[in-house]
């Protein structure tokens, strides 16, 4: 049984209950309510000055389902994509994100709760580092050091997903005071901002490569390695190849991470923070808050496995439960993998044959990586269909080493270098051998390896910008033979629309052109 620490936090500390960033106990930590009391007087303890960090990762947990909408980023990313169908009971379910799917999204059908989720980490990412420099805390200058890093650190990871999704976002690292507003910055200047933010926070050198398995969830050195090699690569900063490339080396080379012997047990319980896991998001069964009617940002675990999930299946890892019938895998993406590539089985839940109640796109192949079993929701106390124990993979060491081959070729480095990187990869799967590779067979094995995580969206739209690349988006993402996807990806829609509700909360925003 997987176990992790939960806050209670009341009055002016946070709202609700909030997943704690550990891993090492149940206990329960009672925070007595502080309404009243100058912040300058409570937060002066590691254990109060905790409170406000565990509160800055709370939202990571959000998006599958913050009370408002789902919108997991696994889903999110991969409806836009080329892998999946978005499925559920019609085209009208969830309709934000068949309105992406298609490419024909506006202010009222967007992802439009992940500008509240992620702008609410970011104000408690400054409120983290604002107490950490309180002079009359009673904590070791190495505590406040490591408390403000990691506090900058996520709220760079926050405004990154800001960044890919709606480009040109309002930018703050000071929270706001009446009327509340910042200016919009265009997307090009929000990297300008973040990445020597980023830089500095890694030039600091004061997070571990890797903290100890009972602090895993906290964001770290290799964090930030990947975070900056995914955003100089999207933005395609070849002038910063260099520097990324020497990120990624600097984790091949340390002993703290290598492939997981086995790609399918990195998605079981007992893969989670396996040597090849550099950051996860922890999601908890046992001691679940979430339920109907409470509150979807209570503690506890993922409604992601529902979320993408048969309705009305049954087997023997899964009874009595069901599924919601998002994100049914294309016919075509299980055939991209070849006979003897241990991945698909690891990567396509095929339930062809079998009887189910369909629902809309149904293909009866689905992500495995999430699957929904028993197993990973016994121990919740509430509902069990909100609250799986499933950890959401973000950074593996395999990516590592397809940035490094990646980052190998742009900078004119060793092809031989860069295969041998790809090849340990391939290797893992059950393949033979690639003699020497190309771009284009790093982007295909990115599709391969990392099918289902969010990521090959990205991949074909940063793709627009390498030359010779055949995989991209003007090129995939395009109407299909289904009539499913009826509109063709454009450099416009690069950036998704903002949300009409934040349009009218502050008229100086200006709306994305999509």
């Amino acid at each position: 049984m997987k176990t992790k620490i939960y806050q209670i936090c009341t009055g002016i500390v946070c709202f609700g209950i909030i997943t704690a960033i550990t891993s090492c106990s149940d206990d329960f930590l009672e925070v007595k309510n502080p309404t009243g009391e100058p912040l300058e007087e409570y937060y002066t303890t590691e254990e109060t000055l905790n409170e406000a960090l565990t509160s800055a990762y709370a939202p990571l947990h959000w998006p599958d389902w913050d009370n408002a909408a789902y919108n997991d980023l696994t889903v999110d990313a991969e409806i836009m994509g080329d892998d999946f169908w978005v499925g559920g009971a019609d085209n009208t379910d969830n309709q934000h994100w068949h309105r992406l799917f298609n490419f024909a999204a506006d202010g009222n059908n967007t992802l439009a709760t992940l500008w509240g989720d992620f702008y609410s980490g970011i104000k408690r990412c400054n409120d983290a580092i604002k107490y950490a420099s309180w002079e009359n805390a009673k904590v070791s200058t190495q505590f406040r050091r490591s408390m403000e890093m990691q506090a900058r650190l996520l709220r760079v990871y926050y405004y990154n997903i800001l960044w890919h999704y709606y480009g040109n976002v309002p930018f703050y690292l000071e929270n706001l005071s009446v009327p509340y507003t910042a200016p919009q910055m265009k997307a090009d200047e929000i990297y300008a901002q973040l990445l020597p933010e980023l830089e500095e926070i890694i030039a600091s050198n004061v997070l571990p490569l890797r903290w100890p398995n009972a602090e895993s969830g906290r964001v770290s050195q290799a964090f930030a390695y990947m975070l900056y090699a995914e955003m100089v690569m999207y933005q395609n900063d070849t002038a910063r190849y260099p520097q990324a490339l020497t990120y990624m080396k600097a984790l091949i080379s340390s002993s703290d991470y290598e492939l997981n012997p086995s790609y399918a047990n990195i998605w079981q319980e007992s893969g989670e923070w396996c040597k090849e896991s550099i950051f996860e998001i922890n999601y908890n069964d046992d001691q679940a808050q979430r339920d109907w009617g409470v509150g979807a940002l209570n503690a506890g675990g993922s409604v992601l496995p529902t979320l993408i999930s048969p309705n009305g299946f049954t087997d023997d890892e899964w009874t009595g439960m069901d599924g919601w019938g998002f994100l049914p895998m294309r016919v075509e993406t299980y055939n991209m993998f070849a006979e003897g590539d241990l991945r698909r089985d690891a990567t396509c839940w095929d339930v062809r044959g079998t009887t189910y109640t369909e629902r809309y796109q149904d293909t009866h192949l689905w992500l495995k990586k999430y699957r929904p079993t028993l197993d990973n929701c016994k121990d919740c106390p509430t509902s069990k269909n909100l609250n799986y124990n499933n950890n959401k993979r973000i950074y593996r060491y395999a990516e590592t080493l397809l940035n490094a081959a990646e980052l190998l070729l742009q900078t004119g480095g060793s092809a031989a270098e860069a295969t041998g990187y790809v090849n340990q990869v391939r290797t893992r799967a059950g393949l033979t051998d690639l003699p020497s590779v190309t771009i284009d067979d790093i982007l295909k094995e990115r599709h391969l390896e990392f099918c289902g995580e969010g990521k090959r969206y990205f991949d074909l739209v940063r793709a627009e910008g390498i030359a010779g690349v055949t995989e991209k988006a003007t090129t995939r993402l395009v109407p299909d033979t289904y009539g499913y996807r009826t509109n063709s990806w454009t450099p416009s829609k690069k950036y998704i629309p903002l949300a009409q509700s934040e349009l009218d909360a502050d008229p100086t925003l200006v709306q994305n052109n999509y």
